[in-house]
Order: structure tokens, then sequence, then C-alpha cells
């Protein structure tokens, strides 16, 4: 279903460029004409605002106003999630949204507003995979190996995340289900805290968004056991899947989207749809994607909105299955 959606944006993507063109020339004109505060509901120093702040500074640069990335982090993203859901719905604040926001909200059960109904989605940027990465004196290298001292070790290996409900959470509780393992999670307020503590040795794990991981892989600093996609990253290809080495029905990305006010015009929404698309495709960008370890996605909001349709209902299996509550 999620190939089948992702493939579908880019003939939605052509329709959507198009849409932009045909905007009234008044609204390309005057939006934006001051400040856009882009809300990166997560700390400085993870995927999200990494991304966030390469789009705010190509398109402060395109605009000739400043895109301005405000992080406001709490609840899994929901802090900044509900911030953006409650301002002015005019583009001039907009967000960065992650699977936590748009697809696994359900394992909050105390939530002051609606991610499907009071937010909106402007544009599915990129997916990527996570890598399952560990302490070097783990005494594991593969995934059966690491199967078998989890199982061993019954909830004793602590996996750390970027906070409930986050795609380095929720992807660890997808494994824990399909694995049938017991790991103890410790949740923090965004990637870059966690991975100093793996680092510490203070957790034993992380299913860390590829990016943040890469380097310190690289460097020896952690050890790579496999990604969670279907297929290997042209990124790191000497590192296996989970699935080829161990879990063949296991599969599991991330994903970032921006997203704005559900009341926010739809002339608003397609312009800032257009500039995005032609951002992740621009040819110069390409070998930065591949670097990082980033897929480029794009498409029209409504491809975006159709996917997180089908991830959140993905992801309530999962929530479901392991029993996961946020508060």
């Amino acid at each position: 279903m999620k190939n089948k959606i992702v493939r579908a944006a880019i003939s939605a993507g052509v329709a959507c460029a198009t849409s932009v063109m045909a905007l009234p020339v008044s609204a390309q004109q005057t939006y934006p004409n001051r400040v856009v505060r882009l809300v990166v509901p997560f700390p400085a120093g993870g995927v999200a605002d990494v991304l966030g702040r390469m789009m705010a500074q190509r398109l402060s640069a395109q605009y000739g106003q400043q895109m301005v990335v405000e992080n406001r982090a709490g609840s899994g993203g929901h802090v900044g999630a509900e911030f953006v859901s409650r301002a002015a719905p005019d583009g001039y604040t907009i967000m960065f949204g992650t699977i936590g926001i748009h697809a696994a909200y359900g394992i909050y059960s105390k939530l002051t507003y609606d991610p499907a109904k009071d937010l909106q989605p402007v544009s599915l940027l990129a997916d990527m995979p996570n890598i399952l990465v560990v302490h070097p004196s783990l005494p594991v290298r593969t995934t059966k190996e690491f199967i078998a001292l989890a199982k061993a070790k019954p909830g004793e290996l602590n996996f750390g995340t970027a906070g409930a409900g986050s795609s380095t959470h929720m992807i660890g509780e997808l494994f824990k289900v399909v694995a049938g393992v017991t790991l103890t999670h410790i949740p923090y307020k965004g990637s870059a805290p966690a991975m100093v503590d793996l680092l510490g040795g203070q957790i034993h794990l992380m299913f860390e968004n590829l990016p943040v991981a890469i380097q310190n892989v690289r460097a020896g600093k952690i050890r790579a056991i496999g990604m969670t996609s279907r297929t290997r990253s042209a990124s790191m290809p000497e590192v296996p899947t989970i699935a080829e080495t161990g879990l063949p029905e296991y599969e599991a990305t991330a994903w970032f989207t921006i997203g704005a006010s559900a009341k926010t015009s739809a002339d608003i929404v397609r312009k800032l749809n257009g500039d995005i698309d032609v951002w992740l495709k621009a040819p110069e960008m390409q070998a930065r994607w591949k670097d990082m370890g980033v897929t480029p996605l794009g498409g029209s909001p409504e491809v975006a909105a159709k996917f997180f349709a089908s991830e959140t209902v993905k992801w309530n299996r999962v929530i479901k299955a392991a029993n996961i509550r946020g508060d």
C-alpha cells in the first residue's frame, strides 16, 4: 500500500505543480510578505531539525523573506503540533511533521487537539530507513545474534528513542512484536540526547534515523546491525536489512512532512507544496539526499493525506498489539 501511494506522488506532483502555476497572480505575489515560522516539534540536532533548517534556508532565499525554525519539543512532537493547529491559518506558522504526529498519535489518550482534523498536509517530504545500532560492548553483529541475546535477557536491553510515538520508538515496538522479544523503552526529548547516551554506553541500542547514526557508524563509535527498510540503503550498502538477516517479514521506514493548520487556504498550501517539490527534486540536492540516506518524495497534499491514513492503520495495529501508551 505504502509503495503504491508513494509512486502515485510522481503523477500527482505533476498535477500539483500545474495547479501552483495556475494560482491567481495576487496570491503568488502576496505570500509570503513577512517572516514564516517553521515549527520543528523536536530539539535541535535530530533529522527533523536538520531537514527543517535545510528547507528554511532554501525557501528564505527563494522568497526574499526569512523562514525561521522554532524548536517546540514535548509529548512526542504534539506540543509543537498543537501550537501550529491553533495558530492563525494564514501560512505564516507551519510545521515539520512525523509518524508520531500524523499516524501514531493513538498512543496518547489525552491530547487536547485532533491531529487528523486540526492539521492538514502541505507536503510529504521524504522517507528513510532507520538503522538498528548497538553500543560496541554488546556482543552481537547480526539480527539473529541480537534476537538471541534479547531472548536470553528479556527486558534487560534498553533502547533509546526520540520520544513516545516517534519513528525511533514505533519502529522499535514493531521489531519487538515481530521478533517476539522484550526490550525496555527509554524515551528522550529528541534523538540527539538519546544518541549521546548510546555513545556513552548508558543505553544499549537504538532504532535510529539513518542520517543521525550514519557518521557514528562510519567512525566505529556504534555498531550497525541492520536497516529497517525492505532494501539496503544506497548510503550504506554494506549494512544488510533486518529482513534479510533474521526477520523476513519486518519492514518500516521513518517519514517526514510539512503541515499547517487545517483552515489554511488551499492557495497557500498549493504554493508551498509546489515550491517544496521543486527543492526536493532539484538536481543539485540529489547527492546530498543520497549521502544522508534520505529519499525525497514530494507530490500533492492529497497524496500525503492518503499516505497518512494508510500509515495510521498500520501503526494503530502495532499500538494495539504492543499495548503502547504515551501518557
